[in-house]
């Protein structure tokens, strides 16, 4: 990736604060959260992967989900950190489009992979029956290679669209990472055009899979109306609603932050919402499908007797 249309060879990044007296604090706050975050996805990704009663359609999404999310703040997470500490905050023309590529990559197909999961809730609830045949082995490879071209398609989209324009002499990025609205700021001519391609992306990105959510759980929540079985309803419920947070606190805050217009939400503003999407949001994943999951604390509490018992 080169800039061809821009003299700029590499940006600044303003970071999260100006403060110096608050970057120390806030190096050890999101170093915390990171760590967390590898930690929970990491652990919940071996956890699926060395137990065979977890080899379901529902725990290979959130595989494939703890995967994307361990992966995206990867992205984002190790630079913010070294901006806190280092006295020059700069990032090369191809390292920033490179970050942004990888960052709408893994966003998008974390949002494709949630709405595969509502789908999976869907058939498990609505369709038990012909649970195995429906999300089999292959129909699940089938979903996943489509969100991961999903991923690639809208990052190839907003990667591009961004390399489209022209940087010159002021490149301070006025974010902590290389995101898409600071970038559009940062243009000499008129971009009019390159917001209307990232609304549209992003409107396929968050619409397609916000509607596929919403008509599986309408289905689903029609079908729970009809259980005459009160425990039977009490677990449909459970096992929807660690889905339904997930979602939300995705979609909610990445719908906030790029389907607003930049007259209603600076980009200080924009900051604490990527900050949410980037990191509270990974970190969180883990501990509400590990918390609130009974499959995955019989497993974890599985597999650590057997750890105490190898020890004895």
């Amino acid at each position: 990736m080169t800039a061809r249309n821009s003299s700029v060879t590499e940006f600044t990044l303003a970071g999260l604060t100006d403060e110096p007296g608050l970057r120390i604090p806030l190096f050890f706050l999101f170093i915390d959260f990171y760590l967390i975050t590898v930690l929970g996805n990491l652990g919940l990704i071996i956890l699926i992967a060395l137990n065979s009663h977890l080899h379901t359609p529902m725990y290979f999404f959130l595989f494939n989900l703890s995967l994307i999310d361990l992966s995206y703040s990867t992205t984002i997470v190790p630079k913010m950190l070294m901006n806190f500490i280092s006295k020059k905050n700069t990032i090369l023309y191809t390292g920033c489009m490179t970050q942004l590529f990888f960052f709408c990559f893994f966003v998008i197909s974390e949002s494709f992979v949630l709405s595969a999961m509502a789908y999976d809730r869907y058939v498990a609830i609505c369709k038990p029956l012909v649970y195995m045949v429906t999300m089999s082995p292959q129909v699940c490879l089938h979903l996943l290679v489509g969100v991961y071209v999903m991923g690639f398609t809208g990052a190839m989209a907003h990667t591009g669209n961004i390399m489209s324009l022209t940087f010159c002499s002021h490149s301070l990025i006025n974010h902590f990472m290389c995101d898409i609205l600071p970038l559009l700021e940062l243009s000499c001519n008129s971009t009019y055009a390159n917001e209307l391609v990232v609304f549209c992306v992003v409107a396929i990105d968050i619409g397609i899979p916000i509607v596929t959510i919403f008509i599986s759980y309408a289905l689903i929540l029609s079908s729970i109306l009809h259980i005459r079985s009160t425990e039977g309803t009490s677990k449909a419920f459970s096992t929807c609603s660690t889905h339904m947070s997930v979602v939300l606190l995705f979609f909610g805050s990445g719908a906030f932050m790029y389907l607003k217009s930049p007259t209603l939400l600076s980009l200080d503003q924009g900051k604490v919402s990527s900050l949410f999407y980037t990191i509270v949001v990974p970190m969180l994943n883990p501990l509400i499908y590990s918390l609130r999951n009974k499959d995955v604390k019989v497993s974890f509490k599985k597999i650590f007797q057997r750890k105490m018992l190898t020890k004895k």
